[in-house]
């Protein structure tokens, strides 16, 4: 069966929702002093207003009918200053494929759809965010040819 990428719509909430639970559980596991338990992390209301900001985007990757993986974008433009210049970038909120569908090609072609997207918007990068224990999501995005630009470190205190 083929993978199809597509812009998410309002009924495709209840087929995410699945997908947003499996990323929410991985950082509650992974940080319960930053995270809360919910079986909800994404209200449909939130989700929706997604849906309408023109600065966010979600891609759907679909095999048939099943909706197997979900990107949620933002653009983030950085205005110059006397420190640092303008730039435009292409942040990934979230980037999931279900637990059984993996290791079938579907995160790369999402990938690339974000990539052609990013293109599209004229962007200065992709930028996003991963737990360093989060090994798997590292080797992935260094197998597509991403690099680590920097490290967010800190003190724990309690």
């Amino acid at each position: 069966m083929e993978i199809s990428i597509r812009n998410a719509n309002q009924k495709d909430y209840e087929s995410l929702l699945s997908l947003f639970r499996q990323v929410h559980d991985l950082h509650v596991f992974e940080r319960p002093d930053l995270y809360k338990e919910n079986s909800t992390p994404v209200d449909e209301e939130e989700f929706n207003n997604q849906l309408k900001d023109s600065k966010q985007h979600i891609l759907v990757a679909t095999l048939g009918p099943v909706i197997v993986g979900v990107a949620v974008l933002k653009v983030d433009e950085i205005p110059e200053n006397s420190f640092v210049n303008a730039r435009k970038i292409l942040l990934v909120n979230s980037l999931c494929v279900d637990d059984a569908s993996r290791k079938k090609g579907i995160g790369r072609k999402l990938m690339q759809s974000v990539l052609d997207f990013a293109k599209d918007l004229n962007v200065d990068s992709i930028e996003l965010g991963v737990s360093e224990s989060n090994q798997n999501a590292i080797h992935f995005y260094e197998s597509i040819g991403m690099a680590t630009k920097n490290r967010k470190m800190e003190f724990r205190l309690s």
